[in-house]
């Protein structure tokens, strides 16, 4: 459950620290007064998207960090993260006012989508206009699946149907484009004949072309090593002698002057390295002849590649690449053209999916029929006597979430014939429907701690006592945290605070405090009576906290 709340410059709330007990608590204040602002501000350190608005005017960044009690789950995902701590889990983030933000978890920084995996663990909001996307059909369907628990089937039927309606759509792709694939075939398969007699492997041109232009100028090349060679080494007057000459005469005089030591040192190793040239020479010589049947060869093969080249419209070079992608292409379009296996595939495929949906549809049918009773036996005490749910899965179109529409229906009263919810229900039996959902699909959550922001708009008088108590009740299993402008409500709390909006040099805060005895009385006096507390209104206020001792 959430132990501390920690806001520092969010909105207009300045600095404020609160502490959360088990049970039931409630908070209530004036319009505009910051109520909603702490619902808002732990969402943010759950990990909703924030921007610079969320900044405090003035300040350099909002600060916030909540303090959990993690429940089993939450602590394993720590485990596995690597950030479990022992004291329990803490959540801060960071927005500055540029609206770059940081996250942490147990000190260690973390990702939004980290913050928002966990704070599923952690905290359930139902926002104060819930009741209005209830009358969306995703949202009931949403509603329902989350009830029965089928995520990993639900993933599981998308991917069914992905996998089904892929197969299909290429089954429909040859079938439409038949003949445009045959002469894309036909026209591959001469390619790949032509590419495979010629054979050219990766590497071959550069390697051809380097010893044609040897042997092509092999006679020009023995020619010029051979006058090298004479220069440097054979001939009278020999670059190797003179130079060995002059060296020795060198190193002489260096034995008289040693500051010649590095000129002798550079003549020696000309000689060196002229000497290594004459060697290199040689083998080369050695190596180098004359093959004209070599070379006919080659130019033989080189003109044949030539014209590949030109047929084809690219470099020689590429011709193996060529050869592998059309390869490729033929093997694809093999695998395509064969309808028969497609078409098998295809149905596989279906069979698969509908095997699931069939799963996933008794599944829904089941909690269906439970939701129905729970919520209608809600309705009751809720001020609408004979009122009734009913789900309605019809069937539809196969889709990735499966074979049925799912539909809620409702009757306002005894012998009415249910409706679409988006047609029959007034605001006020929106907003009841709305928070008998609410409160029985939280029974069956496991996360320890409920928000509801408002939730109760819409409702008043005996159905407010009522919601109080279910609210109660409920802050029985888990910790429950509400933001109410009903009175009847706010005195079945265990725990209360007000919400004040301040003005002080100029700057509005919100501030909050705990309320009890004579401060909780005057608090729901001014939410029974307006501002002005008159002894009557201190008066019902006691009574009603009379009533829930």
């Amino acid at each position: 459950m959430l132990r501390t709340l920690t806001i520092r410059d969010f909105v207009i709330v300045d600095a404020l620290e609160l502490d959360f007990s088990s049970g039931f608590t409630v908070f209530s204040g004036e319009t505009g007064a910051g109520k909603s602002i702490l619902i808002d501000a732990l969402a943010l350190a759950l990990g909703e998207r924030a921007d610079a608005s969320v900044v405090r005017e003035g300040a350099a960044r909002a600060d916030i960090t909540a303090e959990f009690a993690p429940p089993a789950e939450a602590r394993r995902w720590l485990i596995d993260a690597e950030m479990s701590e022992a004291e329990g889990l803490i959540l801060r983030r960071v927005v500055d006012s540029q609206g770059r933000s940081k996250s942490w978890i147990n000190g260690f920084a973390a990702t939004l989508t980290q913050m928002r995996e966990l704070g599923e663990m952690l905290v359930d909001i139902h926002g104060q206009h819930a009741h209005q996307r209830l009358l969306r059909s995703q949202e009931q369907r949403a509603l329902l699946d989350e009830q029965a628990g089928l995520g990993p089937l639900l993933e599981t039927v998308a991917q069914a149907f992905k996998r089904w309606q892929t197969l299909s759509e290429q089954c429909q792709r040859f079938e439409a484009n038949a003949k445009e694939l045959l002469q894309e075939r036909q026209h591959l398969e001469w390619q790949a004949e032509e590419l495979q007699r010629l054979a050219v492997t990766p590497g071959e041109w550069d390697e051809i072309s380097q010893e044609h232009q040897r042997l092509a100028h092999a006679a020009a090349l023995i020619e010029g090593a051979r006058g090298a060679l004479d220069s440097l080494a054979e001939s009278e007057s020999a670059l190797l002698d003179h130079l060995g000459a002059i060296q020795h005469r060198v190193a002489q005089l260096a034995a008289i002057d040693a500051t010649l030591l590095p000129p002798a040192e550079v003549l020696e190793s000309a000689r060196i390295q002229v000497q290594e040239a004459v060697h290199d020479l040689n083998g080369y010589l050695d190596r180098i002849e004359l093959d004209p049947e070599r070379l006919a060869v080659l130019e033989a093969r080189m003109e044949a590649i030539h014209a590949a080249s030109r047929k084809f419209r690219l470099a020689p070079a590429e011709l193996p690449g060529l050869l592998a992608s059309v390869t490729e292409r033929l093997l694809a379009l093999g695998a395509a053209s064969d309808i028969e296996t497609l078409r098998k595939e295809e149905e596989a495929a279906r069979l698969v999916f509908e095997k699931e949906a069939r799963a996933l549809s008794a599944l829904r049918t089941k909690t269906a029929r439970a939701l129905e009773a729970a919520v209608t036996e809600g309705m009751q005490s809720l001020s609408m006597p004979g009122g009734r749910l009913e789900i309605v899965l019809e069937p539809s179109t196969p889709s990735a979430h499966g074979l049925e529409t799912v539909e809620f229906h409702v009757a306002t009263h005894p012998g009415a014939t249910a409706r679409p919810l988006a047609k029959i229900a007034s605001g006020g039996e929106l907003a009841r429907i709305s928070l008998a959902l609410s409160v029985v699909a939280s029974t069956s959550k496991t996360v320890p701690t409920l928000i509801f922001d408002e939730v109760d708009s819409g409702i008043g008088g005996a159905v407010a006592e009522v919601v109080g108590r279910l609210l109660r009740q409920l802050g029985h299993q888990c910790q429950v945290l509400c933001v109410t402008h009903l009175a009847q409500v706010a005195a079945q709390a265990e725990h209360h605070f007000a919400v004040n909006k301040t003005l002080s040099g100029g700057r509005t805060s919100s501030q909050i405090n705990a309320l009890a005895g004579g401060a909780r009385v005057d608090e729901l006096a001014r939410m029974l009576g307006g501002i002005e507390i008159t002894p009557t209104t201190r008066k019902h206020a006691r009574e009603l906290l009379a009533a829930v001792s």
